[in-house]
């Protein structure tokens, strides 16, 4: 109908509900948002532009092989401990907490991605989809980007939020086609339901949301992504 109001509309997915993936024999555990390899769900490919979103814990000395990608933006968020990343670019860096990395696979590219420390490593990963494929690998990194400063990935018509709040704090959820909330640690309260480490929730037409601090800490990535 023509001027109809459309609502938002609130998918929350709960950190239990995660397919669980790795190989905790060689100190890789992952927990994966979004069906991703053995763990095919044709009802759950992707929303908006994402198409993954991996928690993954690594043990001292555990990694991930050199392994290929393409077309595809991967952006990840260290929780704790440092990420050792290597690619075929002859990009050889070390990733920490506060820190946004982003490999743009393009039309192909190898990287290794390792715990090289002593301590264990906990990061998240999203893929998101490109609106073109092809082209040539990008890698950059945002050394301790500021609390609300977006980060751009054009390629894929999206741009990353990060938010720490404390008790009570509130911050607007983007105004957007699609919108992609994924907490990192402590509670917000968002649309009426509270969210923990590892709870998500995916939200058809944004509009005039907010999400709250529920516990001291707490610290949030959000996704906003066009249509």
């Amino acid at each position: 109908m023509s001027g109809a109001t459309v609502e938002a509309v609130m998918d929350v997915r709960r950190a239990g509900e995660r397919y669980r993936g790795g190989d905790p024999a060689a100190g890789i555990e992952s927990l994966h948002a979004f069906s991703f390899g053995p763990h095919y769900d044709p009802d759950n490919l992707r929303f908006g532009a994402v198409i993954a979103c991996n928690e993954e814990r690594l043990a001292p000395g555990a990694g991930f092989d050199e392994h290929p990608h393409s077309h595809t933006e991967i952006v990840t968020w260290v929780v704790e401990g440092e990420l050792t990343h290597r690619d075929s670019t002859g990009h050889a860096t070390v990733i920490r907490p506060g820190d946004v990395q982003r490999l743009s696979a393009a039309g192909g590219v190898r990287h290794v991605e390792r715990n090289d420390a002593g301590a264990p490593l906990a990061f998240v990963q999203m893929w998101l989809a490109p609106r073109e494929p092809g082209g040539d690998p990008v890698y950059e990194v945002v050394r301790g980007i500021a609390d609300s400063t977006p980060y751009a990935v054009p390629e894929a018509g999206a741009m990353l939020h990060v938010r720490r709040l404390a008790a009570g704090e509130r911050t607007a959820v983007p105004d957007a086609a699609y919108a992609y909330v994924h907490v990192v640690r402590g509670a917000v309260r968002l649309g009426g339901q509270e969210l923990g480490p590892g709870d998500s929730a995916r939200i058809t037409g944004a509009k005039h949301l907010e999400a709250v601090g529920a516990s001291a800490g707490a610290e949030l990535l959000v996704w906003e992504m066009a249509g």
